[in-house]
């Protein structure tokens, strides 16, 4: 799944390959998963330096349309916007960008902090309510413009402390000591909210009245 926002660099992107013409093989009843061993065994959290991610950039790529789905033209068109959007939100100041692995790429997020202040509050203009403007202003709040995970990361175990999606999402904000993740997201993708919610996140249920009924809505996360 693939949520673009062209005027918003800010608009999270949760990646997984929708229900294609396959259907799972039936299995028979067997223990939850969340009784099984956990998955985070073998993958690998960790950051990239700037550098790292240039030289990561074919890789990242590969994830982004290896995960999205519908069809050839998410290796050309969407995959080389992906990867200026990528480039464009690198050059602010304090993005981060985490990778899990395992013997290869298998999910990626990425952010950065936001000041109460300055270019970086694009796409967000009269959605945040006060107390997360002064949270902006203490440095405690965290945008996060990429989430890219396989499907699987959003049907089975959202609630688990080692969804790979929440690890991502917990570091990112462990990292820069930021109290709340704040996001865009489409109105008309319901797949995307619904994934969010399952993994935290939140409607902001105080936003200012004379916010613009836009494309998008904000989602908020708690540390």
């Amino acid at each position: 799944m693939t949520v673009n926002a062209p005027a918003a660099p800010t608009t999270t992107e949760l990646l997984g390959r929708p229900a294609g013409s396959h259907p799972p093989a039936t299995r028979e009843p067997g223990p939850s998963p969340e009784r099984g061993s956990s998955p985070r065994e073998g993958q690998r959290v960790r950051p990239l330096t700037r550098r790292q991610i240039e030289d990561h950039l074919q890789e990242l790529g590969d994830l982004y349309a290896e995960t999205s789905g519908g069809g050839p033209w998410a290796w050309n068109q969407a995959r080389s916007a992906f990867l200026r959007r990528l480039a464009a939100d690198a050059r602010r100041p304090g993005f981060e960008l985490l990778i899990a692995e395992t013997t290869a790429l298998t999910g990626c997020a990425h952010g950065f902090p936001v000041g109460g202040d300055g270019p970086w509050w694009e796409g967000f203009d009269g959605y945040l309510p006060g107390r997360l403007l002064r949270l902006a202003a203490a440095g405690r709040l965290f945008v996060v413009s990429g989430i890219h995970v396989p499907s699987r990361v959003r049907r089975q175990n959202q609630d688990r402390a080692w969804n790979l999606a929440r690890r991502l999402q917990k570091r990112l904000l462990t990292d820069h000591g930021a109290a709340v993740a704040v996001t865009l997201v489409k109105r008309s993708d319901h797949r995307t909210v619904e994934a969010l919610r399952s993994w935290g996140w939140r409607f902001i249920e105080d936003a200012p009245r004379a916010a613009p009924l836009g494309p998008f809505r904000v989602l908020v996360l708690d540390t």
